[in-house]
């Protein structure tokens, strides 16, 4: 299975996130991660829906995409040609016996700890999903309590654009 990131430029109106989030359970296809936020036209908005599956798969949903009525442009994001990141917190049990080592790895994957006490540490991590995917590797035999992922926001490199 591969992985597809999708940029959907859509109308900042009620009810379009449903309507693309519909599409996707009508027809049984899953969503990996999905983000939205305005653009810098406050009367669009951009969605960046990762999932997995086929080639076929992913230009069936990309064909549905275009048919709503409040989709403007929907691309596909090679992994060549795109920017991708992604925000993760996450709470490390704080003891003395791991302490450094949270510590050294929060400043090798270049984390920032923004809450620590002595029991829990928090921990912010931002880039390409691989950096927190093995972010989260490392800090699994330390404890983890809790992770909250934002999911994917992804543009284009150079003088490409959505819109």
């Amino acid at each position: 299975m591969n992985r597809y990131v999708l940029s959907v430029y859509v109308e900042n109106k009620y009810g379009v996130l449903t309507r693309v989030a519909s599409l996707f359970m009508r027809r049984g296809y899953n969503i990996d991660s999905l983000t939205v936020g305005e653009t810098e036209n406050p009367e669009f908005s951009r969605i960046t829906i990762t999932l997995r599956g086929d080639d076929y798969t992913c230009e069936q949903i990309i064909n549905q995409l275009k048919k709503l009525h409040n989709v403007k442009k929907v691309k596909l994001l090679s992994d060549e040609t795109k920017v991708e990141r992604e925000l993760m917190l996450i709470k490390i049990k704080n003891s003395s016996e791991n302490r450094n080592d949270i510590m050294a790895a929060a400043e090798v994957f270049r984390a920032k700890i923004i809450d620590y006490s002595t029991d829990y540490m928090c921990i912010e991590v931002t880039g390409e999903p691989s950096k927190i995917n093995a972010f989260i590797d490392v800090m699994q035999p330390l404890g983890i309590v809790e992770i909250c992922r934002t999911g994917a926001v992804a543009l284009e490199r150079g003088s490409e654009i959505l819109v």
